[in-house]
């Protein structure tokens, strides 16, 4: 049986480029293989779909599946069963630690909310598999460094859901336009996000119900009243839970703008906001915030607002790159250089959907069909990285600087300072109570990692 997707079938859905970028990448070609036992924890909106989309190109076998909603568990299981070939129904856990404890996975999905990354990751990677986590990859940065030292110490691949790098019309901008040097010298960098995405109700409490293990979901979080189910995004609105808006939909674009330009650590963060607006609810992340992040020769800065028009209609959530010789745009939806001489000719580049190559995108439950084309990618990527052993192009230790940058522009919010990180030291320069602000307390019984 062909492990990876059959070649011919790939270069039917993709550019010749984009398929030997995902086949040949690491050097190897993936065929005859044995299908690789997949474990999912979390089994939500996101934690389905990159595992439908991981089933949409490898032959894989999902062997177990992890909620604490039992509910959610069933609903995963019964797709599950009906998507993989073997049409068998994959077992089922409510703790993690059950799942990985049986040693027999050689992939790990990860798909929960924010603040168990760190922890299942770990786990995960010490139980022999491959991990392919969703970003952010923590709630603070120290955490991060720890998931980066544990990928390294078990020689494990982990990749992280920053899928944009694997975005067809992405890679074609990068590769016709900043690659080609159509921009000039770069001046500025551009980053937002404009989409009324913050929930800000005030729901009463009300009983756990019984299909919910809210204890095992909060976790190594603070335990907030229960006052609905906080799986169906109600947690993002929560900073116990995340990083705001900065972590959710910054570290997105800052990560894109990064590999797009061959940025590393950034060297100093700054950053305000609050909440000006939506102040009526229980929210806590805030519905105001920019944040620059200085490099040598420019500065990338991000503005979000849950409030209000888009500045650009065309592009709420987006990256603008500057140069000396044009502009280029970028979403997830598009992209289009406009080149500063009037007689050149702007450039548009358009989404890539694949809905003749995968008709059941059209019929799956919360589908991003922007989106599936990008993770499929991705997990091609994964994949192959799997098989020559190198890194994956979203890398745990790229998925740490996006991460924990998006994470030190909070804390510099909160602080009312600019940051410079040591990635060496692991500690915030010349600032004690900011370098105490690296590590979140973790609710008992639960120990961070070290």
């Amino acid at each position: 049986m062909s492990f990876m997707i059959n070649r011919r079938r790939f270069l039917h859905t993709a550019s010749a480029s984009l398929a030997w970028s995902a086949l040949g990448a690491h050097g190897v070609e993936l065929v005859n293989q044995k299908p690789k036992r997949v474990g999912l924890i979390g089994a939500g909106w996101y934690g389905k779909s990159d595992l439908w989309r991981l089933v949409q190109v490898a032959p894989v076998e999902i062997v177990s599946i992890c909620d604490v909603d039992k509910q959610m568990l069933a609903g995963a299981v019964e797709i599950a069963s009906q998507r993989q070939k073997s049409k068998k129904a994959p077992r089922t856990f409510g703790d993690y630690r059950l799942m990985l404890a049986e040693k027999d996975l050689d992939i790990v999905l990860i798909g929960t909310p924010d603040h168990w990354h760190a922890l299942q990751m770990i786990a995960a990677v010490e139980s022999g598999a491959d991990v392919y986590v969703q970003k952010p990859i923590s709630t603070d940065v120290l955490a991060g460094e720890a998931m980066v030292a544990a990928a390294r110490k078990h020689g494990r691949v982990v990749q992280v859901g920053t899928q944009r790098k694997s975005t067809p019309h992405l890679i074609e901008a990068k590769k016709q336009i900043i690659d080609a040097g159509l921009l000039g010298k770069i001046g500025h960098v551009e980053l937002c996000c404009y989409f009324h995405m913050r929930a800000n109700g005030n729901p009463p409490e009300e009983p756990v119900p019984d299909f919910l293990d809210y204890e095992m979901w909060t976790g190594p979080a603070p335990l907030r009243p229960y006052d609905g189910l906080p799986h169906r995004r109600w947690w993002r609105t929560f900073m116990e839970y995340g990083n705001g808006i900065v972590g959710d939909m910054c570290v997105h674009m800052f990560d894109t703008a990064r590999w797009m330009l061959g940025l590393e650590w950034p060297r100093r963060i700054s950053s305000t906001g609050g909440i000006f607006v939506d102040k009526n609810g229980k929210s806590n992340i805030s519905d105001t915030q920019s944040a620059t992040f200085e490099y040598p020769d420019f500065n990338c800065v991000w503005t979000h607002r849950t409030w209000g028009p888009p500045t650009d209609p065309d592009y709420p959530w987006a990256l603008f790159i500057y140069g000396e010789k044009g502009t280029l745009k970028a979403s997830t939806m598009q992209a289009d250089f406009l080149p500063n001489d009037k007689k050149a000719k702007p450039v548009h580049f358009e989404c890539v959907y694949e809905k003749e190559q995968y008709p059941e995108d059209a019929t799956e439950k919360d589908i991003e069909l922007n989106a599936a084309p990008a993770t499929r990618r991705h997990m091609l990527d994964f994949l192959a990285a799997i098989e020559s052993r190198g890194k994956p192009i979203a890398d745990i230790g790229q998925g740490h600087i996006s991460t924990a940058s998006c994470i030190l522009a909070n804390v510099a919010m909160k602080l009312g300072r600019p940051l410079v990180y040591d990635p060496q030291k692991r500690e915030v320069t010349g600032d004690e109570e900011a370098t105490k602000l690296l590590r979140r307390p973790y609710r008992e019984p639960w120990h961070r990692p070290a």
